[in-house]
């Protein structure tokens, strides 16, 4: 399919789904975008098959090619990870050092692995075709928190900002986890060699954290001497798409690295904040990065939406669909509980630890990145194995999203207002 006519649909789905959300709906933008592309697919899917118009079985069969992992993970994927970062409250980020790095390490760890012993026993006791390196690979995949679906749906439902902090940054850190899990599983499956975990772990994040560091602040030395803020923007995109590009062929993680370049030049912004506000009085550079992360949220998830014309649905899937969304809750509980009890009284916004781990299990949302990594699962996976994956996947990306993100601001005031009566009955 041509890239601009495939543009020229995405676009007609935003804004088509948009204004009707907003005149009649009033949903959450991101989740009306991946319901409604999700319900015209299906629909477009349906007719295409009981109806001779080429055109639309055309579009069927070519929404697959365009290419999502490409797309996401080789194109837009840096910059919409710079963006979120360049959010980041450092104050509050330090605050929450310690739980942010234990969800974001240590619960996503566990929880790949929780989630494939799970799987693994549901796959023996119906005979499903996967080892238990299979199903950790599987674990991999769908556990960790999508920083694009936390920073485009969770930032906008009123969450407080000590809590909005942790749930975004475990988002943006604990993608460079699952990715280099994935690696290190994804070797064992296919027999490749990767066989030292905490070595690959170190080569990813270092790695990463120094190229990120360094490349950045020479390029920042160069935001000094212009006075143009179309600079400042140009060489911000700059910075995110070479540190990326270096990253990704030294075996780095590209992610971990960008959420890095959009912290540092967060934090470097606002050291000569007097500087920006005389050149940049109109703050262009913000808009410039807030207006991109709202559009390429937006394509995502209608991409996300469309591909379920490109799904095949296993023969396992009866089975398997329903399994995994229970496996994914008790996976996350169980990292979650592990990393909150070693917060110890640094769990924030003094929560006791039922209410903690019940708000960062129901406000973790899978996205893109799942899926791009259940894709890149084809070359080498059973083509039966492979539809379990997508399958899986896909059902868990959108009971998070509909599911948790549709109630999660319920559930947010429900706990606050538990929160409050044991605070209250403890005073008393």
């Amino acid at each position: 399919m041509n890239v601009l006519v495939f543009l020229i649909i995405i676009l007609a789905f935003i804004i088509g789904i948009g204004i009707l959300n907003e005149r009649f709906l009033h949903m959450q933008s991101d989740i009306a975008l991946i319901l409604f592309s999700l319900l015209i697919a299906l629909l477009i899917g349906v007719v295409s098959k009981f109806t001779p118009i080429p055109e639309l079985n055309n579009f069927t069969q070519n929404i697959g090619e365009f290419g999502f992992e490409e797309y996401l993970m080789d194109g837009v994927l840096c910059f919409m990870l710079f963006a979120g970062a360049s959010k980041v409250n450092m104050g509050k980020f330090k605050q929450n050092l310690r739980p942010i790095c234990l969800l974001a390490l240590l619960t996503t760890a566990i929880s790949s692995f929780v989630y494939g012993l799970l799987f693994y026993a549901v796959a023996y006791l119906f005979q499903i075709p996967m080892d238990i390196w299979t199903c950790i690979l599987l674990g991999c995949v769908v556990s960790p928190t999508d920083p694009i679906a936390a920073t485009g749906i969770l930032s906008k439902i009123g969450l407080s900002k000590n809590v909005c902090s942790v749930i975004e940054n475990e988002s943006l850190f604990n993608d460079g986890t699952g990715v280099t899990l994935f690696v290190f599983v994804r070797s064992v499956v296919i027999h490749s060699g990767e066989s030292n975990f905490a070595v690959l772990m170190f080569r990813e994040i270092v790695g990463a954290v120094a190229v990120a560091l360094l490349v950045s602040f020479v390029l920042f030395q160069i935001i000094k001497l212009t006075k143009n803020s179309v600079s400042y923007i140009l060489i911000s995109l700059f910075d995110v798409a070479v540190v990326y590009m270096i990253c990704e062929p030294l075996g780095f993680s590209g992610v971990i690295a960008s959420v890095v370049c959009g912290m540092y030049f967060s934090y470097a912004m606002d050291k000569i904040d007097r500087r920006v506000s005389v050149i940049d009085p109109k703050g262009y550079y913000k808009d410039f990065w807030e207006i991109i992360e709202n559009i390429l949220n937006a394509i995502l998830f209608v991409m996300i939406g469309l591909y379920v014309l490109d799904v095949e649905i296993s023969s396992f899937a009866p089975v398997v669909i329903p399994a995994a969304i229970v496996i994914i809750l008790l996976s996350r509980i169980i990292g979650v509980y592990v990393s909150s009890v070693l917060s110890g009284r640094k769990i924030p916004g003094n929560y006791s630890l039922w209410e903690y781990v019940t708000l960062m299990v129901w406000s973790a949302l899978k996205g893109g990145l799942s899926l791009a990594l259940a894709i890149q699962t084809q070359s080498y996976l059973d083509p039966e194995v492979y539809k379990i994956f997508i399958n899986v996947t896909y059902v868990t990306i959108f009971f998070t999203v509909l599911a948790q993100g549709l109630s999660i601001k319920k559930v947010y005031f429900m706990l606050e207002k538990h929160k409050a009566q044991r605070l209250h009955q403890k005073r008393g």
